[in-house]
């Protein structure tokens, strides 16, 4: 993956089994939060899957210019809205299936209201509205407590322990629609994905610019799990067969618990650049263990090693970057 071509067409290649699950589904998807980081690639991802046997829906207000037209052309059907507009989100083309990606995470730091409305008011409106949908909701791994190092993890049934207000209104998303899913009998289920990368943004982007300037690299956060954003997706998609009420709970993250020490030193490595640490290794981090998710649906296709090996080469390369860092190493919440 060497050029943006490359990169789209490898996040937007649907495996066999998604092939099926969505095969397995009546009616069109229509994809809330198109727009956004993960959006464009999991459109083109379900377009590729259901190879133009269904409407893919494709709903943003399309703040960047050229995806809505760049998506029609894909084959998208592309509505522009504001689905926190009470009158745009009744006027929504009705579908059988709902993937929801819709939220807000940077910025939260004085503007906690704005927050809390996208992230636990709004899904509340949608769920109303396509109540007699089949949904696929985003959530985050955030809505986990910081855990211990050697704990392997949190999984779907460890408690939740949110920090901060975006990761409480987050908590607040799933308990809002989890109302609606019981009340309704909506069947529904929960992704809570960390830390999705890939060649544009992501833990491992934002650890290879730091090496590269020089800039030093913090390792009070020294775990991270990370997990290629084209995995994600497929399994985003996927999930929908296993939505039900109550909802189906699901950690999305890779297999393996990082070291951000030695990522950092494998980049250094591939960049010809020497790490600058700052800080010590703290005994807890946000760590998911996404098992679960594993045994039902395979382990992801790229590993840690290649997607270093890819990053390193990217930003080499002088790559296009989205410029959103993660903040993966913030241990207050406070994006």
């Amino acid at each position: 993956m060497r050029t943006t071509a490359e990169l789209e067409e490898r996040l937007a290649r649907p495996g066999a089994g998604l092939v099926d699950d969505l095969g397995g589904l009546d009616g069109d998807i229509l994809i809330l939060g198109a727009g956004g980081k993960l959006g464009p690639s999991l459109v083109r991802l379900a377009l590729n899957a259901t190879n133009g046997d269904r409407r893919i829906i494709a709903v943003s207000r399309f703040s960047e210019p050229g995806l809505a037209e760049s998506l029609a052309e894909d084959g998208a059907t592309v509505v522009s809205a504001d689905v926190a507009d009470e009158g745009a989100l009744r006027d929504l083309p009705d579908a059988p299936n709902v993937v929801f990606l819709v939220g807000a995470k940077f910025g939260t730091q004085g503007r906690e209201h704005a927050t809390w409305f996208t992230n636990a008011y709004l899904p509340g409106r949608v769920a109303d509205r396509f109540r007699h949908s089949r949904i696929a909701a985003l959530s985050t791994g955030n809505v986990y407590p910081l855990v211990p190092v050697t704990s392997g993890g949190s999984t779907e049934d460890s408690p939740t322990g949110p920090v901060g207000d975006y990761a409480m209104s987050c908590l607040g998303r799933e308990r809002v629609l989890t109302h609606f899913s019981e009340t309704y009998g909506t069947p529904l289920s929960l992704v809570r994905l960390n830390y999705a990368v890939e060649l544009r943004y992501g833990v491992l982007i934002d650890l290879a610019q730091k090496v590269l300037a020089g800039d030093p690299v913090d390792l009070s956060t020294g775990q991270v799990n990370v997990v290629w954003q084209g995995y994600a997706n497929e399994v985003t998609l996927r999930s929908l067969a296993l939505a039900s009420a109550p909802p189906y709970i699901l950690n999305v993250t890779g297999p393996e618990l990082l070291s951000v020490r030695q990522i950092a030193l494998d980049l250094g490595a591939a960049l010809g650049k020497e790490p600058v640490f700052t800080g010590e290794e703290a005994p807890t981090a946000l760590l998911s263990n996404a098992g679960r998710c594993h045994r039902l649906f395979g382990y992801p296709e790229l590993t840690p090693a290649e997607l270093i090996e890819h990053t390193a080469r990217w930003v080499a390369d002088g790559g296009p970057l989205l410029g959103k860092p993660t903040k993966f190493e913030r241990r207050d919440g406070r994006f």
